[in-house]
């Protein structure tokens, strides 16, 4: 039986996150937690998640609640996930990473913590959506195939409350395909286009945003050449695909080498 904490418990993904590992075989739900003086803490998480009384109470003191845990799964944001991250090390737990919008210096860290752990390992990825990976796999073989002669263009929309900008998944998506053309994603990424801005290079990869309402998440990548246009799209129509992509990661962490790994080393879509 493996063991699960879930941070971030009271909030929306947390409380898919409860209700994917109650539901999965072989897991179980051993602690939940929040922030100091998160006011859900001490009331039950499976009631406050909606799958019943699980008998376990949400904490605010993260060491405690690894104690006993195998994986600590964190949706939350990049400064509290590295904070985390270095306690699981710590105390050599694993640690799978749904939160987004790490800057590049971030996401070495995280590198650097998952090598030097004594755990077993991390699994970070800006989706973990099994559908959003299989996308990541065709993006680099449609890149490939079409080669530089079509312009590539990333729209990504989400609900209004979501904090960072691209989304981690578009971002990944930009840098599959920059890699697979050739390109330096950094270097030819365009977030934006106003007025007399000249016309499009040949080798941007415009980057485009829509926020609003309760959108879960959908991205498009446009292959777009002279007189055709090809589209590669990913609509989440509910949390609940992220939450069993957690799950599904856990499952394959277990026994891993420390080490940062992601869905596609999950999935075996390497």
């Amino acid at each position: 039986m493996l063991n699960i904490a879930v941070t971030g418990a009271a909030g929306r993904m947390g409380a898919r996150l409860i209700n994917a590992v109650n539901e999965a075989e072989q897991m179980r739900l051993s602690s939940a937690i929040e922030h100091s003086g998160h006011p859900a803490c001490g009331q039950d998480a499976g009631i406050l998640s909606g799958c019943g009384e699980l008998g376990v109470r949400i904490v605010d003191d993260l060491r405690a609640g690894l104690k006993d845990a195998d994986i600590l799964i964190d949706f939350t944001f990049p400064e509290v996930t590295l904070e985390n991250a270095r306690v699981c090390a710590e105390m050599g737990k694993g640690l799978v990473i749904g939160s987004t919008g790490f800057t590049p210096e971030q996401r070495e860290e995280l590198k650097q913590i998952g090598q030097s752990g004594k755990g077993i390992g991390i699994v970070l990825a800006p989706n973990m959506s099994v559908g959003v990976n299989a996308c990541f796999k065709l993006l680099k073989e449609a890149a490939s195939i079409l080669g530089q002669d079509f312009d590539v263009e990333i729209v990504e929309m989400h609900h209004n409350q979501k904090k960072d900008s691209p989304s981690g998944t578009a971002v990944r998506m930009g840098e599959i395909v920059a890699d697979a053309l050739g390109r330096d994603y950094n270097q030819v990424a365009n977030f934006h286009r106003e007025g007399m801005c000249g016309a499009r290079t040949h080798a941007e990869i415009g980057m485009q945003t829509v926020r609003g309402g309760d959108i879960v998440g959908e991205h498009t990548v446009y292959f777009i050449g002279m007189g055709e246009r090809i589209e590669i799209s990913h609509r989440a129509m509910s949390r609940d695909m992220f939450a069993r992509g957690a799950v599904r990661a856990c499952a394959w962490l277990q026994g891993k080498n420390p080490g940062l790994y992601d869905m596609q080393d999950v999935l075996e879509l390497r």
